[in-house]
């Protein structure tokens, strides 16, 4: 039977577009495992599968500012590879796909060293630095963006697109409402902040809570640890997390608040929903969400509203006009001819895997 080992982790987007590839090679057949971190969000979301075996080895984020804890992580990666090593030595998978984030390092490096082809997959527009470490070690590197193929050497880049889960096409709006309590009688406002959760987005959809629930129901997808218990009131839906009923909550809302996070504004984009995006700013990124909003502005996806700019009152403004306008976001939307690449990356791992 032919066996893969998938990784990526530290955060969701590292992580969900990994599941939709792994429902088509579990349909062809595939023997999966997967490789994370101890204590990562993506230990949380594999485990939930329940028949995805998951191996947790030490890691080390890869930071690029001034902290303490870069003194000692090198130690963590360095003991990282040697468990992916010989973890991937009793495996013996045929191919390895990483999706990036600090824990998929080790498990390129691991590869490398067993002589184990790597396919890697890069969200955003600019290559992550987990992604950059480890391409040298990877037989390919397939991108969402056509933007991106110049930052890759050689032809060992592919544009595919984005993976995109085939459950979030087909959600019930009626579930949607019924799992929130929501009527069909009023438009709903989804808002996330990125699998974390963003404390300055969730700050200023509660402030402006009043005003907005003048004209929406509101669902808010808060993140761990961040629901507000004194805001528990009528047509405001909170959850830290939501994975096996977000089809359904996805179907039922007419536009979306979310932070620009590759692997999502393609989902949105996919289910034709008008985003307002709030990419995270420079001092806290490198710049790729702000690079991705701007790439949906400018097709006519989205409004962009930056955190330098963000208010309540921004807020309230911005909605409004985005769902006053929505018909001609979801027009240039319904134009793109962005294809899911779920396919076309399950055939570059057949391949590869027979070398």
């Amino acid at each position: 039977m032919n066996k893969i080992v998938f990784t990526g982790g530290g955060s969701a987007g590292h992580v969900t577009p990994n599941l939709a590839i792994i429902q088509q090679l579990k349909e062809k057949g595939w023997s999966i495992e997967y490789i994370g971190s101890k204590t990562g969000i993506e230990k949380e979301i594999i485990e939930a599968l329940g028949d995805v075996p998951y191996h947790p080895i030490p890691s080390g984020k890869l930071r690029r500012y001034v902290d303490l804890k870069n003194l000692k992580d090198p130690f963590h990666v360095m003991q990282g590879v040697v468990k992916a090593y010989w973890l991937l030595r009793k495996l013996k998978p045929r191919i390895v796909f990483s999706k990036g984030g600090f824990v998929s390092v080790p498990v390129v490096l691991g590869s490398w060293l067993n002589r184990i082809p790597v396919i890697i997959h890069e969200s955003d527009m600019t290559p992550g630095l987990a992604n950059k470490l480890s391409t040298p070690f990877a037989a390919k590197v397939c991108v969402t963006f056509p933007e991106s193929l110049k930052h890759f050497t050689g032809d060992k880049a592919v544009h595919t697109g984005p993976p995109i889960r085939e459950e979030l096409l087909h959600g019930d709006p009626g579930k949607g409402r019924r799992l929130c309590g929501f009527t069909s009688d009023k438009p709903v406002l989804m808002v996330m902040g990125g699998s974390l959760g963003s404390q300055i987005i969730n700050e200023n959809v509660r402030t402006a809570l009043d005003r907005l629930l003048v004209r929406y129901q509101i669902v808010h997808i808060c993140g761990k640890g961040m629901i507000d218990t004194a805001k528990s009131v009528k047509g405001y839906k909170q959850f830290e997390y939501i994975q096996d009923e977000l089809p359904h909550v996805l179907a039922m809302a007419d536009l979306v608040v979310s932070r620009s996070g590759s692997n999502s504004i393609f989902e949105f984009l996919a289910l034709k929903k008008p985003m307002l995006l709030i990419p995270l700013s420079r001092q806290a990124s490198r710049g790729d969400q702000i690079i991705n909003a701007q790439s949906f502005e400018k097709s006519g996806f989205s409004r962009v509203l930056y955190e330098e700019s963000l208010s309540p009152e921004a807020l309230v403004q911005t909605v409004n006009e985005l769902f006053d306008g929505r018909s001609r976001y979801i027009a240039a939307m319904q134009e793109s001819a962005v294809q899911n690449s779920v396919e076309r990356i399950t055939e570059l791992i057949e391949k590869h895997a027979k070398r």
